[in-house]
């Protein structure tokens, strides 16, 4: 396998896509991502429902809906400028450099085609070959997957939900990408085939020098497969840094309650927490930190000034006003009732 670790793969810098909303209001989905991936990085990308973590992707591989406009900040691909690509550039951008792993397997695979049909079709569209040629390497990679072969002739519906996820993970890999976008991949599946499928995918990605941006809202899930995690809230970025630095010293009160929602085997019994209220209705005129409603640690300015990038170390930063605060970790929300 060859080494890039070294090599600038993703930059994404102060990104701002919103929605235009029936009403004429304007929904801030991201307003102002920042972060980079290298060659082989393995990024999570955590955070509630809404918070846009999936308008993110799809910002990257360019498939938003009409309604939606990038009003600032740039996605650099290689070096490429991915916000000006033609419609050409889009077919030779997508699959080839970067790939997705839909998040709802069934409703990703179309129902009237056998799956051997549809990944050949995909590997086609992407490389002038004969139909025997594409069978023959969607073959290969369904043994890689670990699926029967035989299974190509199989309708989607014929394919239990662990099998469908592992034809879309085959799908994803057909043109060798060098970035695989997997959104919720395990979602719907029991823990035992979720841990299966995501070593697979681990494996995969070492042996053929992948980068993975694995969005989650699992922060135990991104832990056992990233090396670095961002955690979204509410269109903006809430703590950025290594996986170890920012799980073991979280210093955003939205990481910390989100670690303390999950049991671990670990240490002490202890209640677990659940954040109180909902998150914010981003078509709304937002001031001031978002999560400050809902934060036990809130003061006057948390409401008024979005706070400023706290740069903690080399490689994690938060965005809170007391990210420096040693008492912030001992934060509590309210417990989980029985």
């Amino acid at each position: 396998m060859t080494t890039h670790a070294n090599t600038s793969l993703l930059e994404i810098e102060n990104l701002r896509m919103y929605y235009r909303l029936a009403s004429g209001a304007v929904l801030k989905a991201i307003d102002g991502v920042t972060f980079s991936m290298k060659r082989g990085d393995k990024l999570g990308l955590v955070g509630e429902s809404g918070c846009g973590k999936t308008s993110l992707a799809m910002t990257i591989l360019g498939l938003l809906p009409e309604n939606a406009r990038v009003f600032g900040g740039k996605i650099l691909f290689e070096g490429d400028d991915v916000l000006g690509f033609s419609t050409r550039q889009w077919k030779d951008f997508r699959w080839k450099k970067v790939s997705m792993i839909f998040q709802a397997a069934m409703n990703a695979l179309d129902p009237v085609y056998r799956v051997g049909k549809q990944l050949s079709d995909v590997y086609r569209l992407h490389h002038e070959c004969p139909k025997e040629e594409a069978m023959e390497h969607v073959k290969s990679l369904f043994k890689i997957m670990g699926l029967p072969v035989s299974r190509m002739n199989s309708y989607p519906h014929q394919l239990s939900g662990g099998m469908k996820q592992r034809v879309i993970i085959a799908m994803s890999l057909l043109c060798n990408p060098s970035l695989v976008i997997a959104d919720e991949m395990t979602t719907g599946l029991d823990v035992i085939i979720q841990d299966q499928i995501m070593r697979e995918i681990s494996s995969l990605i070492e042996q053929m020098g992948l980068s993975i941006l694995l969005v989650s809202h699992d922060v135990s899930l991104v832990t056992e497969v990233c090396r670095k995690i961002l955690v979204m809230y509410g269109g903006k970025m809430a703590e950025y840094g290594d996986i170890g630095d920012v799980f073991f010293e979280p210093s955003h009160p939205y990481t910390i309650g989100l670690i303390n929602a999950f049991p671990s085997i670990r240490g002490p019994n202890k209640s677990l927490e659940a954040l109180p209220g909902a998150p914010p209705n981003l078509a709304t005129n937002l001031a001031g930190c978002r999560f400050a409603p809902r934060c036990p640690r809130r003061e006057g300015l948390c409401e008024k000034e979005d706070p400023p990038a706290v740069q903690l170390s080399d490689n994690h930063m938060s965005f809170c006003y007391f990210a420096k605060d040693p008492n912030l970790k001992n934060i509590r929300f309210g417990e989980i009732s029985d």
